[in-house]
């Protein structure tokens, strides 16, 4: 090393650190990242009739928004509702089950997703009714405002969000 390098090998010296501690600091950013990534959603199984075309719809909603969702095609609605213990009162045209809750009509995916973060001590989410705006009941021309309800096992109900289109 000759005398004008050894006088440079300082600044070569820190830019190599420099360098290095960029590096270091991205690697470190990316596994906190990466620490920090969400746990996947849990499967949704669905319960419809094979003429509802507006099921068809909410299923498609519901994956489009992360969720894997098993669409069983069944004869009779009513029988897995009441096996479910959704309130007559409640019904819409398909049922669905997700992580111990249960789901009926066209809830949408935003408050699916909210019902699972923070876990409330309810049976389930229900928007009765078939309501054109909401989840596969989407129009072009007209959407109405609507309640998503929460109900307990003992039917009580308790507006869990509002949908204002």
């Amino acid at each position: 090393m000759n005398h004008e390098s050894f006088h440079r090998f300082p600044q070569r010296l820190g830019v190599l650190l420099g360098i290095g501690a960029v590096a270091v600091a991205t690697a470190g950013a990316d596994s906190l990242v990466q620490g920090a990534q969400v746990a996947p959603l849990p499967p949704i199984t669905s319960y419809r009739s094979a003429s509802c075309g507006c099921c068809k719809g909410w299923v498609q909603h519901m994956r489009a928004n992360g969720f894997q969702v098993n669409d069983a095609v069944i004869t009779d609605v009513d029988v897995v509702r009441r096996r479910l213990g959704v309130p007559t009162r409640l019904a819409s045209c398909h049922s669905a089950k997700v992580a111990g809750y249960v789901l009926e009509g066209h809830v949408p995916a935003a408050d699916v997703k909210r019902l699972l973060r923070s876990r409330p001590p309810v049976a389930g989410l229900a928007v009765p009714g078939m309501v054109l705006g909401s989840p596969g009941m989407e129009s072009t021309t007209a959407s109405e405002p609507y309640s998503v309800l929460a109900f307990s096992s003992t039917g009580r109900t308790s507006v869990f969000s509002r949908q204002i289109p």
